[in-house]
């Protein structure tokens, strides 16, 4: 990717990740709305973290919307891990800092690796071992740059990410190591965990687009009970004990003009779900299908599946009328949520009888990885 490709996508990912789908007042008509906020830390329950000389990896989820979050996400477990450092669970960054219990179950994490999340990790950990007055910030840039200052709070999201969290920073590290097999012995020697016991990143420490071998690492993200519920009362309420394909559309004005920038390249955002090993590029019809091929692939798969029911998420126009005109002969009922939580609808895709996605949107990519490990189909725009 060019140092031009390399800056669009950024800006695109910085520009999302401060959109929100819905405003404040809202919250309360659409599914995921009204909630009762829950203490789910584990040091609620007893379950109080005890300090790891090993050291540990806490990084800023800062980059795009959900699906890209969870990409970095997984690359930094996989880096945690290959470190053999406890795992501080991040908050996810929507309009606030998202406990990561919020959406997902601490335990199965727990199973992977030594976990701790970010709150408790401040309450009971940070206090002793990672003081005011010794808290660096690492970030990474190129050998090159004659640039010491990592900035860790400056802009949004980074500044409210921080913040809520209660840290500042007392100096920078800027490192040129990278979170690849070929450094990764380098890291415990330059950064011991006896001098550098907090890795704290600007940014997560994983590559994107993320890599293959990071995508199995999707088993360990289960959802919290609250989306489990939240999507299951969505299915009980609508469309009970039917069979249903789930599909994302990807339309909203900043996507279509990333779009643009895609056509003809080997790997873009989350393509490589779908064209890595072919020596395929990226189509308009992949990334920004037209009416005809959304109308097209979605027709198929209902008359292959006898479903009736099509499930929508979207990020602007769901085509709910359309698709349910085209679909008439065969008595299909559209339905789109809109969730004011889109984990939920996550969760309502990763669920359906086929899913049809987008091949370079990471929020595709989300859904496409948990429905492969549990065996479940999928297709793309565009692809199939």
């Amino acid at each position: 990717m060019s140092l031009k490709e390399i800056i669009f996508v950024f800006f695109f990912s910085y520009c999302s990740i401060i959109v929100r789908p819905h405003d404040e007042d809202d919250r309360g008509q659409r599914p995921g709305g009204p909630y009762v906020y829950r203490d789910t830390r584990p040091s609620q329950s007893g379950s109080i973290p005890q300090w790891d000389p090993n050291g540990y990896v806490l990084f800023c989820l800062c980059m795009g919307r959900t699906g890209n979050q969870i990409e970095h996400f997984l690359g930094g477990m996989a880096f945690a891990k290959a470190l053999n450092r406890t795992l501080v669970l991040p908050p996810f960054r929507t309009y606030r800092n998202v406990r990561f219990t919020e959406w997902f179950k601490f335990e199965p994490m727990a199973e992977f690796h030594r976990v701790v999340l970010a709150e408790d990790f401040m309450e009971y950990i940070a206090p002793t071992h990672w003081p005011p007055g010794e808290r660096f910030g690492f970030c990474w840039k190129p050998p090159s740059s004659v640039d010491n200052d990592c900035r860790m709070k400056e802009g949004s999201p980074f500044g409210p990410f921080w913040d809520g969290l209660g840290v500042d920073f007392d100096a920078s590290i800027v490192y040129s190591l990278s979170y690849h097999d070929g450094d990764i012995a380098r890291w415990p020697k330059v950064y011991p965990p006896e001098t550098y016991p907090v890795l704290a990143m600007r940014g997560a420490p994983a590559s994107y687009p993320m890599a293959r071998s990071n995508r199995h690492l999707q088993r360990y993200l289960v959802y919290s009970d609250r989306i489990i519920d939240e999507a299951q009362k969505y299915i009980e309420d609508h469309f009970p004990d039917e069979r249903y394909v789930g599909i994302h559309l990807r339309n909203g004005v900043d996507w279509v003009n990333a779009c643009n920038g895609a056509e003809s390249q080997r790997s873009y955002m989350a393509s490589p779900q779908c064209l890595e090993g072919t020596s395929d590029v990226i189509t308009k019809a992949m990334c920004n299908p037209p009416l005809s091929e959304v109308l097209r692939l979605t027709r198929d798969v209902v008359l292959a599946t006898n479903a009736r029911v099509v499930y929508v998420a979207t990020d602007k126009n769901p085509l709910t009328k359309e698709i349910q005109d085209h679909l008439a002969d065969r008595n299909v009922t559209v339905f789109h949520a809109d969730p004011w939580l889109p984990m939920i609808d996550l969760a309502i895709l990763s669920r359906s009888d086929h899913f049809i996605g987008n091949c370079v949107s990471s929020f595709t990519s989300f859904v496409k990885r948990a429905r492969d490990i549990e065996g479940r189909p999928s297709s793309f725009w565009g692809r199939s």
